[in-house]
């Protein structure tokens, strides 16, 4: 059992992927000879060839239109956008085509492909580098939109949207690519799409988050048991299409309170859509309102006020205080 990062954890679940089924094809800027803007698939055009690891033009529309010509041929595409910021360039084709091949079809055609955009802030990048619009793909049916928070189960649940024969729209918090280490087993592993992980039990606030956002609870988790003597539980969502609202309810029927944790904008963010499960589901439970604790409603912000702008332990071991004194 190896200890790696999040971009070997990556790099090892395509590579196994690749070696277990032939059709299963890379394309995306740089990805060949360079091993990807992060280096996640560095080594595979050596192992695989150029006819399985293919460097495109700088055309995102065009990446994801032969992607989904090649899936409902067969193959089984995984396309890399640099940064999910340049994927609006093929939107078209994810709302137009990809999501509505199987309702176009009455299921004569799946596309079972994955698009992998790194995204969130973190790294001090420009423009277009550091958002968080995951929102967007969650609310166009047709789409899985997966999110991990750790190598381990970063690589189990690409293995997983690679075999699905659906599209799943795969989002990579930059930020954890090489924060931190965890042992990751030699025997591939799977994780089920759409099953919420607790990964701290707690009695007395319920912290619900995905992506780089699951160490800020983790962090704030442990400080609040320290200073305060507070159990925070911790569920990491994993996906947010489809959602597991059951694992959400059953905690918070646990502890009666709970905060929902986003990089995102706050408007018609996930946080809206996890409080509105909450309220028709576990509404009897709760002892205070659903809060939740977000990005702001502005453009993600330059780096010189990145910290300012993501949110962070701190401010949510406020957020609790004030929701246990509610």
């Amino acid at each position: 059992m190896a200890s790696i990062n999040m971009v070997k954890a990556l790099n090892l679940a395509l590579a196994e992927a690749m070696r277990e089924d032939e059709n299963v094809t890379l394309l995306g800027e740089d990805i060949g000879i360079d091993g990807g803007v992060f280096r996640v698939t560095e080594g595979l055009l050596q192992e695989f060839g150029s006819d399985r690891v293919i460097d495109t033009p700088v055309a995102e529309a065009g990446i994801v239109g032969a992607a989904i010509g090649m899936s409902l041929y067969g193959l089984r595409p995984v396309c890399e956008m640099q940064f999910s910021g340049f994927a609006y360039q093929s939107f078209h084709q994810i709302e137009g085509h990809l999501s509505r091949y199987r309702a176009r079809s009455r299921s004569r055609f799946t596309v079972p492909m994955v698009i992998r955009m790194p995204y969130g802030g973190g790294i001090r990048a420009i423009e277009h580098h550091s958002e968080s619009r995951e929102a967007i793909y969650a609310h166009t049916p047709g789409l899985q939109v997966v999110i991990p928070s750790t190598p381990r189960n970063a690589r189990s649940l690409l293995r997983a949207s690679m075999q699905s024969d659906d599209p799943v729209i795969f989002y990579e918090p930059k930020s954890l690519y090489r924060a931190f280490r965890e042992e990751v087993p030699d025997e591939p592993e799977t994780l089920p799409i759409g099953k919420a992980n607790v990964v701290r039990e707690g009695s007395d606030v319920t912290l619900i988050g995905y992506g780089a956002m699951v160490r800020v609870l983790q962090e704030a988790a442990e400080d609040l048991h320290d200073q305060d003597g507070v159990g925070a539980e911790v569920i990491d969502l994993l996906s947010i299409a489809p959602m597991d609202t059951e694992t959400m309810v059953a905690s918070v029927a646990k502890t009666g309170r709970v905060i929902i944790v986003h990089e995102g904008p706050r408007r018609c963010g996930v946080g809206a859509e996890v409080a509105a499960r909450l309220a028709e589901s576990a509404l009897d439970h709760l002892e205070a309102p659903v809060r939740r604790l977000t990005g702001f409603d502005v453009q993600f912000p330059y780096f010189a006020r990145e910290r300012a702008y993501l949110p962070n332990s701190d401010r949510v071991i406020q957020a609790v205080r004030e929701l246990l004194a509610y």
